[in-house]
């Protein structure tokens, strides 16, 4: 396999083009490029992840499916308010329907679309509970298994509903209790939704099992946290759950018995974007001290989407906060570790977009009103490296340097076009109009390119 006219560091577009024979995804040999300046050139580039996404819930409002016993029909659960408390109610009564190949075809509708998009890896969210029993995380093990040699899959055992309070909380917890003693091998990372549960007391024991049982089977942890924009107390007792979460892992030593492979991941934590400047930063600066792997999660769109609704009695209809956390600023300013990720794709809680991470990243200049060509090298570390990192994966190497031997399997490969060919005015004539040429990190996130012109490296 030959790869001709490659820019390996995309964030010189004036770096010297390579031509680059490769051996079982390895470099056998490399020499500057025989190609006229003229030709389309090829960005070789990390490949993108996804840190955090729902894969049970993939496609729920958009799967058009022609119903039959093995594949409900979920057309009447289309959201009416777009609230996230009918999300939730909505949701579960999606749960009710599912069936293994309904659950199937969506799961690997979302692992194909992904890899086309230019993903090699994801946490992929499956949700346990008294509905759903083990079925989500039984189809999910059958994905990581047929999809493996196209992409990493890390499941995460999930608990979306309360495991310490409500009627079925002793039940949902008994479930994720069996899955882990069952299925331990397949589960990567432990997953907790504390600020469901009915109380404070009940929040802060959701933490502490979490974490204990991360411990225990030598799994990632993960934590939906803080998802409201209400005004944080300076009181200990209504401080954001975030606070807690350092608190506890330091008291269970997580830093000094969890391998240290092992991350925690906080996802949403809208709540922070509440916070004082000088709060943030003390919050920060705790994290960094306490050499905690922590890692914070945003997830813009599906945040937004539901963060910021003004009441149905507010005189400010307008007024519609981003409700976010600021990603780049929490990693340039405060130090923190940090990226972004999808979430949701085609269910109540984030009924559009395609879930495509480059998307993302371009959306992810005006919610944060970064424009800079230094930002968007920044978005695109957020979707590839950076968000490998927080989900515990190797980093991947910046290719500016490549050299024989190399291992370039995996890598994202984007191509230029010569030209878009269009009908012309005659039956049989075309009109063809130069292609704008993507030759660095800033044009693939202001422009990002549509998967046909994405592959991966094989």
């Amino acid at each position: 396999m030959i790869l001709e006219n490659v820019i390996s560091d995309a964030r010189d577009p004036s770096a010297v083009r390579w031509d680059i024979e490769l051996q079982d995804g390895h470099i056998q040999s490399i020499s500057p490029s025989k190609a006229s300046p003229d030709t389309p050139s090829q960005l070789l580039l990390p490949p993108l992840c996804h840190p955090h996404i729902h894969l049970d819930k993939a496609y729920i409002l958009t799967c058009n499916n022609r119903s039959s016993p093995q594949h409900p029909d979920y057309s009447d659960l289309c959201p009416t308010s777009g609230s996230f408390n009918e999300a939730l109610v909505n949701t579960s009564r999606a749960k009710e329907r599912y069936t293994p190949e309904d659950l199937y075809l969506r799961g690997s509708q979302l692992l194909a679309t992904s890899y086309t998009q230019g993903v090699t890896s994801m946490r992929a969210f499956v949700e346990l509970d008294h509905v759903t029993g083990t079925l989500p995380l039984n189809v999910a093990i059958r994905l990581k298994r047929d999809f493996a040699h196209l992409l990493e899959l890390q499941i995460c055992a999930f608990a979306q509903d309360p495991i310490f309070s409500t009627a079925h909380g002793d039940a949902n917890r008994a479930i994720i209790d069996h899955a882990l003693a069952e299925f331990g091998k397949s589960i990567g990372a432990l997953g907790t939704t504390p600020y469901v549960e009915t109380s404070r007391e009940g929040s802060l024991m959701n933490i502490k099992w979490a974490i204990t049982k991360a411990l225990a089977h030598n799994l990632h942890l993960d934590f939906h946290l803080d998802y409201t924009l209400e005004p944080p107390s300076s009181s200990p007792t209504q401080r954001p759950l975030t606070y807690s979460v350092v608190e506890f892992l330091k008291e269970h030593n997580w830093a000094r018995i969890a391998d240290s492979s092992k991350t925690i991941v906080l996802g949403h934590c809208t709540q922070l974007s509440m916070l004082g400047n000088a709060e943030r930063k003390t919050l920060a600066e705790a994290i960094v001290a306490s050499r905690l792997p922590i890692h914070f999660v945003g997830l813009p769109t599906s945040d937004i989407f539901m963060m910021g609704r003004p009441g149905p009695d507010s005189d400010l209809s307008h007024n519609r906060p981003r409700g976010t956390m600021h990603i780049p600023s929490m990693i340039e300013e405060l130090g923190l570790s940090a990226c972004i990720g999808v979430n949701n794709t085609g269910n109540a809680f984030t009924p559009f977009g395609t879930g495509d991470p480059l998307q993302l990243a371009s959306w992810a200049i005006g919610i944060y009103q970064v424009g800079t060509v230094k930002n968007a090298e920044l978005l695109y570390d957020c979707v590839s490296n950076r968000a490998r990192r927080a989900i515990g994966l190797d980093e991947g190497e910046q290719y500016s340097q490549i050299r024989k031997g190399q291992k370039l399997r995996g890598m994202l490969l984007l191509r230029n076009q010569e030209v878009v060919e269009l009908p012309g005015v005659l039956r049989k004539s075309t009109m063809a109009i130069s292609s704008r040429q993507r030759l660095s990190l800033k044009d693939v996130i202001w422009d990002p390119p549509e998967s046909s012109l994405r592959s991966i490296v094989r």
